[in-house]
């Protein structure tokens, strides 16, 4: 790395919702991360000239020296970088917006990362990937980078094995259910540890540690507690306490699909299709408010974005709720929050730059972690993460009723990223046979057409 007092931080996809965030959490902490500038680049370069303007807005409020450059050049962005943050969305909202509604229209509930919708998105973004890692590795080989991307598992996987650039893959969702799990307890964040094994959006806590006593029984017989540890009533609690584990919100896409599907045509809509609609919002009222030089007014609408957005999380999809709900809101400070995105990265970036180890979820390479696991599959986990280093902890085997799952998974990506990097579209199909959220070989030549086929130009 660099000087540490001189850090440069790149962001690719930086015209992208959440990157004032991130410029929030990296401002915040430039001090601890040495960063003297973040540079953002997309391919969108009007949208990126207005969050780089709302970016701006941000450290101004919030005080501090951040520099934030917007550049034209992926090569700009990268070059001399010591972390580089990617997080792109090819083809756009519209795109996830019309895989999922492509999705529901088969038969499957629509999510931009489970199901044919994911696989949509993985096949997509994977050659996109790669082309941004390699030039990572050509022009900031010391770097890291930190991968926002979604599928954010298989994503890292693909990086992991075919480019030498030094990669880690985050995501909220398991740090939130140990947030959930602390507050359902009554809690700080810090007396309460937990055993999560899994891969990304495929993660189960299996076991809870309250100040050093094991109170995994206590929270899965307590029915007021399970009730606390998810945003919307996601899982029957019987499932829970027979499983043994825990599962993140995403295995709803795998437990419930039935219900999810039910739920997105009583709605008749999908996540996707309302988030492009509040992000259609918020880039008119940003501009409004940005081009009358109302830096404060623009980070308060960004926040009530942000507010909407988070209130209404998995509310459709579990219960045919809306975004656009007058009870969807939540009056929350979303820079503050004490998990996402932001407070991930900044966490795993902090610990990479520094001698005192902290344990953090991540998705990282197995590497004998999860015995029975290959050693270079990509696993989220939690992971002792201190100066350039990124070390699994070791776990016990996965057990027998998320193991076989967790393998039709994993044998699912490394087809997607076959398929990706041949635009082979039988490989493509074997993909969609072999994921358990779909697994059927005749409807999938009809899926990839609605799914892919119009996206050629995206």
């Amino acid at each position: 790395m660099s000087n540490p007092t001189d850090r440069k931080i790149a962001m690719i996809g930086g015209g992208g919702v959440r990157t004032p965030l991130v410029i929030f959490g990296i401002n915040e902490a430039a001090e601890a991360l040495g960063a003297r500038e973040m540079v953002l680049y997309d391919p969108d370069q009007e949208r990126l000239k207005v969050i780089a303007a709302l970016g701006r807005a941000v450290v101004a409020k919030e005080g501090g020296s951040l520099i934030i450059r917007e550049t034209a050049s992926v090569e700009d962005a990268v070059e001399g970088a010591d972390f580089v943050l990617n997080s792109v969305r090819v083809g756009g909202i519209a795109s996830r917006a019309a895989d999922e509604l492509a999705a529901i229209k088969h038969g499957y509930p629509g999510q931009e990362t489970t199901g044919p919708a994911g696989a949509a998105m993985a096949l997509r973004t994977v050659p996109v990937a790669l082309d941004h890692a390699r030039v990572v590795e050509r022009l900031a080989p010391s770097a890291w980078i930190v991968n926002f991307t979604n599928p954010a598992g298989l994503i890292t996987q693909a990086i992991s094995t075919h480019t030498k650039a030094r990669v880690v893959g985050i995501c909220d969702t398991p740090t939130e259910l140990l947030h959930r799990i602390a507050l359902a307890l009554g809690a700080r964040h810090d007396e309460v540890v937990c055993d999560y094994v899994g891969l990304n959006h495929l993660g189960w806590v299996r076991r809870i540690r309250l100040r050093g006593e094991d109170v995994t029984d206590r929270v899965l017989d307590d029915d007021s507690i399970l009730s606390q540890l998810y945003t919307a009533p996601l899982f029957d609690f019987a499932m829970i306490r027979t499983l043994r584990l825990i599962p993140t919100e995403y295995l709803f896409f795998y437990y419930s699909r039935r219900r999810a599907l039910e739920n997105q045509k009583r709605q008749g809509s999908s996540r996707g299709t309302e988030v492009e609609q509040l992000n259609h919002e918020l880039f008119a009222t940003l501009k409004d408010r940005l081009g009358a030089d109302d830096g404060e007014g623009a980070v308060a609408a960004y926040a009530a974005y942000l507010n909407r957005r988070s209130g209404s999380y998995m509310k459709l999809e579990a219960s045919a709720g809306s975004a656009f709900d007058k009870d969807a809101p939540f009056d929350e400070d979303p820079f503050r929050v004490a998990s996402g995105y932001h407070r991930i990265a900044l966490d795993v970036m902090t610990a990479l730059c520094g001698d005192k180890p902290a344990r953090i979820i991540v998705n990282t390479r197995n590497d004998g972690a999860v015995s029975n696991l290959p050693d270079d599959d990509i696993v989220e986990t939690p992971c002792q993460i201190s100066r350039d280093s990124i070390i699994p902890e070791p776990l016990e085997p996965l057990p027998d009723e998320v193991h076989g799952l967790v393998q039709s998974v994993k044998s699912y990506e490394r087809a997607a990223i076959r398929s990706a990097m041949n635009t082979d579209r039988l490989t493509a199909r074997m993909a969609f046979l072999i994921h358990p959220a779909i697994g059927e070989w005749e409807p999938s030549d009809p899926l990839l057409h609605d799914l892919l086929d119009r996206c050629i130009h995206c």
